[in-house]
C-alpha cells in the first residue's frame, strides 16, 4: 500500500483512460499529460498504461508501506525520500528509477514550470477498475474519488513484469508556449480572418481552467453565423468557442459531445503541452 499524507492541491489516479463509451456519454479521461505517464510507467517496467498518480502543482507526501521501486516525470518538482535509513534522506532525480524502502516518504515540492507530475510505481496503482479503466473522471465522477489526506492506494503484483533496466530518461521539457493547431470542422462558424486572429495571440490561462479544458483570455474570435448548433461529437484538443469569444482548449475529461462550433484542433503533439499550462501563462497557437 501507499497511503496519502498529503495529497497537494489536487491529485487524482489516472491510467490511459476508458475509450470506447462516449456513445453513451462517458468521456474517455485518463492522464492529461498522457507521454509523461507512459515514459513514468516504461521507467519502472510497468505496461504503459498501468495506473499511476497524477499531480496537479506537485505538494504531495507519500508514504510506502512496502518496498517499491518508483519515478517520477512531468512537471519538473524537487524531490525528497525521507526515512532511508542512515542516510537521512534523499533527492531522487527526475525520470530516473529509485527505490523507497519499507516506510520511505516521498516528497513532492511544487514545479517551477508547467501543472501536472506524475508518480509511477512499479506494479502500477491497482485501484479497481471502472468500464476498463482506474481513471478518476473529473466531469463524470466515475473511478475513484480524488485523493484525501490518509488514503490508501494499493500496488499490483511485479512478479511477471521486466526487469528495469533504464538508469534515467532525458527530462522532457513538458510546458510549451506555442500550441500547433489545425482548422477546426466548424471554422466556417466565423468570419473569415478568424483562425488568424487566434493564431496571432497570445492568450492568458484563465484560473477557470481544469482537466475538463483549458480556457483562455485574449482577442475574441467573431462569428459569422448566429444560433447554435446541434450537439456533435468533440475530442481532446478541440478549441471550442462559447458566444463570448473566448477560446477553450479540451483535455482528457471533455464531455463527449458540445454544442459550441469548434474552429481549430491541437496536433497531438500539442495537447501534452496544453496540459501542462497553468493559470497565467501565456500562450500562442500556430497553424500546421
Amino acid at each position: 500500500m501507499i497511503e496519502v499524507i498529503v495529497p497537494g492541491p489536487y491529485a487524482t489516479v489516472q491510467d490511459l483512460g476508458r475509450p470506447g463509451y462516449g456513445h453513451l456519454g462517458v468521456p474517455r479521461s485518463g492522464a492529461a499529460d498522457a507521454p509523461s505517464l507512459r515514459l513514468a510507467n516504461r521507467l519502472v517496467g510497468n505496461p504503459e498504461g498501468a495506473a499511476g498518480v497524477e499531480l496537479t502543482f506537485g505538494g504531495a507526501r507519500l508514504r510506502f508501506t512496502a518496498g517499491a521501486w518508483a519515478v517520477v516525470t512531468g512537471a519538473a518538482c524537487g524531490l525528497e525520500l525521507a526515512g532511508t535509513g542512515g542516510r537521512g534522506t534523499a533527492a531522487p532525480a527526475m525520470c530516473a528509477p529509485f527505490w523507497v524502502p519499507v516506510g520511505g516518504e516521498l516528497r513532492v515540492g511544487t514545479p517551477s514550470s508547467g501543472l501536472r507530475t506524475y508518480v509511477a510505481v512499479r506494479g502500477g496503482i491497482d485501484t479497481p477498475v471502472t468500464m476498463g479503466s482506474r481513471s478518476t473522471d473529473s466531469l463524470s465522477g466515475l473511478g475513484p474519488a480524488p485523493l484525501r489526506p490518509g488514503a490508501t492506494l494499493p500496488v499490483g503484483p511485479t512478479g511477471a513484469l521486466p526487469p528495469i533496466t533504464v538508469d534515467a530518461a532525458p527530462q522532457p521539457t513538458p510546458v510549451s508556449d506555442v500550441l500547433h493547431v489545425l482548422p477546426g470542422p466548424r471554422d466556417d462558424w466565423f468570419v473569415p480572418d478568424a483562425l488568424a486572429v487566434l493564431c496571432a495571440g497570445p492568450y492568458e490561462v484563465s484560473p477557470n481552467s481544469n482537466r475538463v479544458g483549458v480556457r483562455l483570455r485574449g482577442a475574441g474570435l467573431e462569428r459569422a453565423r448566429g444560433g447554435e448548433l446541434p450537439s456533435e461529437g468533440m475530442v481532446a484538443g478541440a478549441v471550442q468557442v462559447p458566444p463570448g469569444g473566448q477560446p477553450i482548449v479540451f483535455l482528457a475529461d471533455h464531455p463527449p459531445t458540445g454544442g459550441y462550433p469548434v474552429i481549430a484542433v491541437l496536433t497531438a503533439a500539442s495537447l501534452a503541452g496544453a496540459a501542462q499550462l497553468r493559470p497565467g501563462d501565456r500562450v500562442r497557437f500556430r497553424r500546421d
